[in-house]
């Protein structure tokens, strides 16, 4: 479709490969998908979920939300929800206000969602785009730590909004809504300036995680997980190098799904599990990058 090859896309990306829903799947239909894996792996009762938080960019629709059409599907009785917009850190952003809703103690179980379908958005034309997007979803389940168990120990976030020149989607909200003119001019598809990503992004993911271990003083030797947002393999393993951590303790999974925004946290954690490297107890860092710019870090101990 574009002027490259596998071995091109493999050297700069540490992609092999990109999964693309059928045509009619939405984000919510892979939403729905995540949490019935979710369900048999770890047994719970949907209808005492309190709230859904789902992180996308490819919502189904500009309203309603994801998280309505979720509980729709679901058949959640009495919960509430909303939609987060963070780009690539869109699940990281779920993630910490739901633990926010949890240390309150005002919920008690809070369904985190990170669901995308970027092909609904990427122009297969634009090489810079095509050979990263892929279409994917994950979920987790939060609730209280037990008496004398840690769980969501710190997180840091920040916004940069300079950095929407670089990656973003012009057509469709309110400054371009649709019409003949913004569709000809491909507004509706994902744009990015690649080398202005990739430097922010490397400079960010290492910044962002350097920042919330010295908070908690701490340093990469302490990590047990490495879980970062898997845009490209290069910016995932030049935060662990600055961290000084070694690459058996790097979640890498991009190789399998290319860059899922919201999805890509919740799907490494799986390849984590599956691999091993994800053990009660064990002392886990996330971290994410994306578009906005948006940018975080979340510190924690695995429960299960």
């Amino acid at each position: 479709m574009v002027e490259t090859t596998d071995q091109w896309i493999l050297e700069r990306t540490g992609i092999r490969e990109r999964h693309i829903a059928d045509k009619g799947v939405a984000a919510s239909d892979l939403a729905v998908e995540a949490v019935k894996n979710l369900l048999e792996s770890h047994p719970f009762d949907l209808q005492e979920v309190d709230l859904i938080v789902v992180g996308t960019v490819t919502p189904d629709m500009m309203y309603p939300s994801t998280a309505c059409l979720v509980q729709h599907k679901l058949g959640i009785a009495n919960t509430w929800g909303f939609d987060v917009s963070a780009g690539c850190s869109g699940f990281l952003y779920a993630l910490n206000t739901g633990v926010t809703f949890v240390e309150t103690g005002q919920y008690k179980k809070v369904l985190v969602i990170g669901s995308d379908v970027n092909s609904s958005m990427v122009n297969y034309e634009d090489r810079a785009v095509c050979i990263i997007f892929g279409d994917g979803a994950g979920a987790v389940l939060l609730g209280p730590a037990e008496e004398g168990e840690q769980g969501i120990i710190d997180h840091v976030a920040q916004i940069e909004g300079v950095g929407g020149q670089y990656l973003y989607m012009p057509g469709g909200g309110s400054l371009n809504p649709a019409s003949h003119e913004t569709v000809d001019k491909k507004m509706h598809y994902i744009h990015q300036d690649g080398q202005q990503v990739f430097k922010y992004a490397v400079k960010k993911m290492a910044e962002m995680t350097h920042r919330i271990l010295e908070r908690n003083k701490l340093t990469g030797a302490d990590i047990d997980c490495f879980i970062a947002h898997q845009a490209n393999r290069r910016i995932i393993m030049a935060t662990a190098d600055r961290l000084k951590m070694p690459e058996d303790k790097v979640v890498v999974n991009i190789d399998r799904y290319g860059n899922t925004t919201a999805g890509t946290i919740p799907l490494a954690m799986q390849t984590a599990l599956e691999n091993g490297k994800l053990k009660k107890g064990n002392l886990v860092l996330l971290a994410a990058v994306g578009a906005g710019f948006t940018s975080g870090a979340t510190l924690l101990r695995w429960a299960y």
